[in-house]
């Protein structure tokens, strides 16, 4: 005996089916998910990050040399006008000084104080440089000696005094 679907004697009903039929589909659709999720994550580092990596690092190696001129030529811009002010320091100065020896006062100060002129009727003094004993006088024994020993120690001489005078 065969029974058609819509008699009474059906077991099961359209709602039933239905039911049954979302029931199994929810399940296929959370096997579905639970595959996709179980599935293992391909590593951080795609073929694109990567490139753009590259980029990155090629673009900081072609820039690493024209920055560290950059810096280079502003600090020699600095040191240039640094030596430009000093200079204009100077410049000045010297105007100053030039602008004092038009001054005739000045410039008999000076002649004064470097030449030791005096004026006519004027008496003019020379003082010892307090030392006790005047110098000794050593043209005797050099008299003795040849020539260019002479000539060296008055060579070595100068060279002495011209470095305590540096002091």
């Amino acid at each position: 005996m065969e029974r058609q679907r819509g008699e009474p004697g059906e077991r099961f009903s359209t709602a039933t089916r239905l039911r049954a039929l979302g029931t199994q589909a929810a399940e296929r659709v959370y096997r579905a998910q639970s595959r996709r999720v179980r599935t293992p994550r391909r590593g951080r580092l795609t073929g694109r990050a990567a490139i753009l990596a590259l980029v990155v690092c090629s673009l900081l190696v072609a820039l690493a040399y024209p920055i560290r001129q950059y810096v280079s030529q502003r600090s020699e811009i600095a040191d240039q006008r640094r030596q430009a002010q000093e200079a204009r320091e100077e410049v000045r100065r010297l105007r100053q000084e030039k602008a004092r020896w038009k001054d005739p006062a000045y410039v008999e100060q000076q002649a004064r104080l470097r030449l030791h002129y005096v004026r006519p009727g004027e008496t003019g003094f020379t003082l010892r440089d307090g030392r006790a004993t005047p110098p000794a006088r050593q043209d005797a024994a050099r008299s003795d000696r040849a020539w260019y020993l002479n000539l060296w120690d008055g060579l070595d001489n100068a060279d002495r005094n011209r470095a305590a005078d540096r002091r």
